[in-house]
């Protein structure tokens, strides 16, 4: 490696993300082994407008840059300056991601092998509070000045660089980071290879953490290791910020899909990660309510809300919410008008559903309202109790996921000689959560997705006899929620 050739580089941008940045300054060091052998720098014009807080960061402003090169003019340097070079930079991925993009902009493949002096100094000096240019080269006596501008920076990579070739005598930590199947060049800067190496391969959440152990992203994966990994590949701007935030990786096999999903939206209603998305607020619901009209008629109605209020019931779309009410005006005979199936009319009309004439004046208020009360009642009466059982962790085991009189309770894993006839029989072994909006939706995508899912129910919570174990069941079989509950109803085909 003493002939090898290493490019030591450092870029200054205008900010605005991975893929908005563009140059406003470089500097390139060449060194042939540990030796310097030349140097490039140069402000660069690019071509937007620098925003403050980043001349207030490098002292680099529209007027320093208004009559310096523009990249394309300094492209063809850059290239041969780099050639047969080895890519050495402070963070690298980041450097050479936005040299990267630059080159991409004027139609050309730029490409180099790669080093992070962040990975290297963390393993070659292990144990330091901070790895961050400043810190680093403050805790090992490293001279740095002109901070935040290419120059700078680079001049003080180059000796720090140079401080890990002396102590890599053998270069087998820089061959390690080179070789073709290492991580080391992709992975985030904090990120020790380990910690990916040790992730399973199997159906789990992963949580990343930032330096003070903070949860700032969780997600759930069917192969952990293989998910985790893709998020470092990927060339989006909240992608690599998350990477550059990351230094723990944590996680926790599941076994099942089901529960990965519900264990995710628990961590992320728990701990609210800065880059989660989705699942953070609980989306619109469609709800039945009941009101009574100056005539004194109890009706039904449907409304569309962002807020869980007291309702007759609660549906994750209108088609669902609509074909509960023409089941209820059907099973009970109530009158389309008074449901909200149909408006602007004197008398109803609807040629599937018998009204008895509560719209007609032919029926009792009274006698219609006892039958509104008796729809309202079974609904009430549907919330069900069951266990949804799915493969484990491993063969000798199963996990499960408890519904409890319509509500959720948890999941937990039970080994598969233990005898259960009970809904209590699962308490010693539940891992109890949070019912929400999400698990809620997430257990009624999956009644409804799965043809024959693992489901047994019990008649009801007072009821110690176990129905025999449902082993095929309707695909027009829904999960509907009843004053926040879950509910099993089965729809006409």
């Amino acid at each position: 490696m003493e002939d090898q050739l290493f490019a030591v580089i450092d870029v200054e941008t205008t900010g605005g993300g991975i893929n908005g940045n563009r140059l406003t300054e470089i500097c390139i060091v060449l060194l042939r082994g540990s030796k310097v052998i030349d140097k490039f720098t140069s402000l660069i014009n690019p071509d937007k407008e620098i925003p403050g807080h980043i001349t207030a960061l490098t002292g680099i402003d529209n007027a320093l840059v208004a009559d310096a090169p523009k990249f394309y003019e300094v492209a063809k340097k850059v290239e041969e300056f780099t050639r047969d070079a080895i890519f050495v930079a402070h963070n690298v991925n980041f450097d050479y991601n936005v040299l990267r993009n630059e080159f991409k902009d004027l139609g050309f493949e730029y490409t180099r092998k790669k080093l992070c002096t962040v990975r290297l100094s963390r393993k070659l000096i292990p144990g330091l509070f901070s790895y961050s240019l400043g810190k680093l080269c403050d805790s090992i006596n490293i001279p740095i000045s002109n901070r935040h501008r290419a120059e700078g920076d680079t001049d003080a990579t180059v000796i720090l660089f140079q401080r890990l070739l002396s102590l890599d005598d053998d270069y087998s930590v820089i061959n390690s980071f080179l070789h073709a199947r290492s991580r080391q060049a992709t992975l985030p800067p904090h990120i020790d290879s380990d910690q990916i190496n040790s992730l399973p391969e199997s159906s789990g959440i992963y949580l990343f953490k930032d330096k003070k152990h903070k949860v700032i992203y969780a997600g759930k994966a069917k192969d952990i290791k293989k998910r985790v990994v893709s998020h470092f590949y990927d060339r989006m701007s909240k992608e690599y910020q998350l990477g550059q935030e990351t230094y723990h990786i944590d996680y926790e096999t599941t076994g099942s899909e089901l529960v990965a999903l519900l264990l995710e939206a628990e961590c992320i209603r728990k701990y609210y990660p800065k880059f989660n998305r989705a699942q953070k607020r609980p989306g619109p619901v469609y709800q039945i309510v009941s009101y009574t009209n100056q005539l004194g008629v109890l009706q039904l109605a449907l409304e569309k809300t962002n807020k869980r209020r007291e309702s007759i019931g609660i549906f994750y779309s209108r088609a669902l919410a609509q074909e509960k009410l023409e089941f209820l005006c059907r099973e009970f005979k109530l009158c389309p008008k008074y449901c909200s199936l149909q408006s602007n009319v004197g008398e109803c009309s609807h040629y599937s559903i018998s009204c008895e004439g509560i719209c007609s004046g032919k029926e009792e208020v009274e006698v219609y309202n006892g039958k509104v009360a008796a729809a309202i009642a079974s609904i009430t009466e549907e919330s069900t109790t069951f266990v949804i059982r799915e493969k484990g962790r491993n063969l000798e085991e199963e996990a499960f996921v408890l519904v409890k009189e319509g509500n959720y309770q948890g999941f937990g894993f039970i080994d598969t000689e233990t005898q259960v006839t009970r809904p209590e029989d699962y308490e010693p072994f539940l891992k109890r959560q949070t019912a929400t909006y999400h698990t809620h939706k997430i257990l009624s995508n999956y009644m409804r997705k799965q043809g024959a899912p693992k489901v047994i129910f019990f008649e009801n919570p007072s009821d110690s006899q176990i129905i025999q174990p449902v082993t095929k069941l309707s695909k027009n079989a829904l999960i509907i929620s009843t004053h926040g509950t879950l509910a099993l109803e089965f729809l006409d085909n």
